[in-house]
């Protein structure tokens, strides 16, 4: 493809902004309309300055007839869980490629919805929720290419399956019990935050939430389960901590046999030594010894690192990204880049900020 019109529904929110600022820079992108229903008919720029002068398109209505007027080849929808489920069967059905923020399709077991999301009798769209790809390309690239419904992670799924998946996959674990703690910014609460993600009790905190049976967790144990070829079980509690940009997640295995440090080495660079937007971070010199959020903020990138603990045959594993870019708009964009066959990394290969 020379050029796709992109249209992003629910462009006015947090991930939304981030779509519009990479989408601006892409090579191969015309964006063809934006739509926010609190701010329809204001410049992208009065909710987002940052693009004053990159971007003078207006918001529109967000309604499907609205979209499709416009004549896209790609749909982003950047909105709340059990919206998109609500635009996604026209979308397919017009032959669009739809690149989908939300949860609604991201778990293959359509009973699985009534369980994590509340949704009574399960997805109503079984036969949709089979063809949805996850959108996470270094686990599942070959079948992105040329797909047309794409389910992008969640930001703390992303982190955490990135972090496990090799030694899961190599088998050096047992996946029956695995521990996940993550700590996450304030931007992942998204624009329509909670009193408690206000600045004056989000300051200085870390504050453990939904400390058991989080949602992502289906989604960490349904692809963690993919690669091992096992069943999979997570503890996972996340933290609201006070950043505005970043998530890392540390997660606990023990160990199925003996492991040296060269085996955990292996299983890492099998599964991601050809990747462009993974570094492995495990440092004995220099400001950095293992993944922080401080060195991917505004990157694409997923930092990973992991130590083995001796004495109680743990293995220890960190992942850290920038919540908004390799956690949602970075990875979706990442996921377009291969579906429509441009480069993977156009428009994402800007360094980490720094200092920050």
């Amino acid at each position: 493809m020379d050029r796709a019109r992109a249209c992003v529904v629910g462009a006015s929110g947090v991930t939304g902004g981030e779509l519009l600022r990479l989408l601006v820079g892409h090579g191969g992108v015309d964006i063809s309309c934006i739509t926010s229903r609190e701010h329809r008919g204001e410049y992208a720029f009065r909710v987002h300055p940052n693009l004053r002068g990159r971007l003078s398109v207006a918001f529109a209505e967000p309604s499907l007839d609205s979209v499709l007027k416009r004549d896209p080849d790609v749909v982003f929808l950047a909105l709340p869980h059990g919206e998109s489920v609500k635009w996604v069967p026209r979308l397919v059905e017009s032959g669009l490629t739809v690149i989908d923020l939300s949860a609604d399709f991201r778990l293959k077991d359509p009973s699985a919805y009534a369980e994590w999301y509340g949704w009574s009798g399960g997805h109503p769209y079984p036969d949709l929720l089979g063809r949805a790809v996850y959108g996470l390309p270094e686990l599942h690239r070959g079948e992105l290419r040329g797909a047309k419904l794409i389910a992008v992670p969640g930001c703390m799924a992303t982190a955490s399956i990135l972090a496990l998946a090799p030694p899961t996959g190599a088998r050096l674990v047992d996946v029956g019990r695995l521990v996940i703690d993550v700590k996450i910014s304030s931007s992942g609460a998204g624009s329509q935050a909670s009193r408690l993600d206000m600045h004056p009790f989000r300051t200085y905190v870390v504050r453990p939430y939904e400390v058991v049976h989080h949602r992502h967790i289906a989604e960490i144990e349904q692809e963690l389960g993919l690669v091992s070829g096992e069943r999979v079980r997570a503890a996972f509690t996340p933290h609201a901590v006070d950043l505005v940009r970043g998530i890392l997640a540390t997660g606990h295995a023990w160990l199925s046999r003996e492991v040296s440090e060269p085996d955990v080495w292996a299983a890492y660079r099998s599964m991601y030594g050809g990747e462009r937007f993974i570094r492995l971070v495990k440092d004995r010199a220099g400001y950095q010894r293992y993944p922080d959020v401080k060195y991917v903020i505004g990157s694409n990138l997923a930092d990973i690192g992991f130590e083995i603990d001796d004495r109680m045959g743990r293995l220890v594993v960190f992942s850290a990204i920038d919540n908004l870019m390799k956690g949602a708009a970075g990875q979706a964009v990442q996921d377009m880049n291969i579906a429509l066959g441009f480069d993977e990394a156009e428009a994402l290969g800007s360094a980490p900020l720094y200092p920050v």
